[in-house]
């Protein structure tokens, strides 16, 4: 398989091309195609009687990425390439394509076309060559291929615990380029997730990802920050300087959101960088608490760890353990988060025992006087939540009952 991207119109790839966070559209092809681990023999970037384009960076594909020219329309030269015989992925240097159809085009058989928006994308078997319209653009040249609809499309995305429909737009336009990155800003949120995270956090969020992604800053280091942050924050918390440790904290929360869009939306998430995010969110949260506790009992000199609030860190701890293995269970049994399994869960993960919710909590309470009694709360706060994730498993499991796959 071969995938064919037909650049004969536009500047996509120069100077004057439009840049989809801090990318080409041509060189966005490029890492679609690499992040959904393709099995290409090559890439052929078919320029028309235009000139070379030139991206940035070439990624790491695993095939030759070839520059053809030659005279004739968008659907003349596409019918030349499957003169070769061999199936063929097709695209054109205007359209930005959700990357997901990348996959689903490879597994499928037989010619499809996935048409939105005046940009098109499209899987092409030799023998269909002669479906191929003599046409200016490729939305048109495809146009009598069978099209994919929404329906028959796996839209569930389960890194963002919901349901995302493909999306497809061309881009030649500067009004159209913010549009576009409007758009996969917001698409990239989970559909599950804390209140500061969905409605307070996206301003500063959205004011940090796409400068960051123009200058191909690596998520990975923006996850480092984020650990520097997380780490400082519990000496300072821990020694009674707790305005500077909610400057890490919500420092840190608000990078925790700035690394997963940047690693999304540039095709450079990794596994180390799950690994750090990840990772990250769930060990730490008990160390705050911890350092809340120490702090309000007087810094590290404290001796008494019989006082009721250090057993309240301990109790807060075991909550936080138990009410992640509960988690675990429904995630290996259905292979997705428990939020994701009805509307009311969602709902419900807006506001429970999080971090994002209990350092908010926490921060006004302490800023009234009130920290000892806002740690108690905390606390409490925990168990209800772990009470409503064990009876919710519970009742899920025990009624439960997936349909049964389709099979195309």
């Amino acid at each position: 398989m071969k995938l064919w991207i037909d650049a004969g119109r536009t500047s996509a790839g120069r100077d004057g091309a439009e840049h989809v966070f801090g990318m080409d559209l041509i060189e966005r092809h490029l890492k679609a195609a690499r992040h959904q681990k393709l099995e290409l023999s090559e890439v052929i970037i078919d320029v028309g009687d235009g000139a070379a384009p030139v991206w940035a960076s070439e990624p790491r594909l695993g095939c030759p990425v070839r520059v053809e020219s030659g005279s004739g329309n968008c659907g003349d030269r596409l019918r030349r390439a499957l003169a070769a015989g061999e199936v063929l992925l097709v695209s054109d240097a205007a359209t930005l394509a959700d990357a997901r159809l990348y996959r689903y085009l490879a597994d499928r058989t037989g010619s499809a076309a996935v048409r939105a928006n005046k940009a098109a994308i499209g899987r092409v078997e030799p023998a269909d060559a002669e479906k191929i319209l003599s046409a200016p653009t490729l939305d048109a040249a495809i146009g009598h291929l069978a099209e994919v609809s929404q329906d028959e499309f796996p839209s569930f995305v389960v890194k963002l615990r919901r349901a995302l429909p493909f999306y497809l737009f061309s881009v030649t336009n500067p009004a159209e380029r913010k549009s576009v990155e409007r758009f996969l800003f917001w698409s990239n949120y989970k559909g599950s997730t804390d209140f500061f995270t969905k409605y307070v956090y996206p301003p500063l969020v959205w004011a940090m990802v796409p400068p960051l992604a123009r200058a191909r800053v690596h998520p990975n280091t923006v996850t480092l920050v984020s650990i520097v942050l997380t780490v400082l924050a519990v000496p300072l918390f821990a020694t009674g300087y707790f305005w500077w440790g909610f400057a890490c904290a919500y420092g840190m929360s608000v990078l925790d959101s700035v690394d997963g869009k940047l690693a999304r939306l540039t095709f450079t998430d990794s596994a180390i960088g799950n690994v750090l995010d990840h990772g990250l969110d769930i060990v730490h949260p008990p160390f705050w608490y911890f350092g809340w506790a120490i702090g309000l009992l007087g810094g590290w000199a404290v001796t008494d760890f019989n006082q009721p609030l250090w057993q309240a860190a301990w109790i807060m701890m075991a909550l936080y353990v138990l009410d992640r293995l509960i988690l675990a269970v429904y995630r290996a049994k259905y292979k997705r988060g428990l939020h994701t399994h009805a509307p009311m869960d969602a709902v419900v993960r807006t506001f429970i025992s999080r971090r994002n919710i209990n350092l908010p909590l926490f921060t006004v309470a302490y800023a009234a006087g009130w920290g000892v009694e806002a740690f108690y709360v905390v606390v409490l706060w925990q168990a209800l939540t772990c009470t409503y994730h064990g009876l919710r498993t519970i009742w899920i499991l025990g009624t439960y009952r997936p349909a049964a796959k389709r099979h195309p």
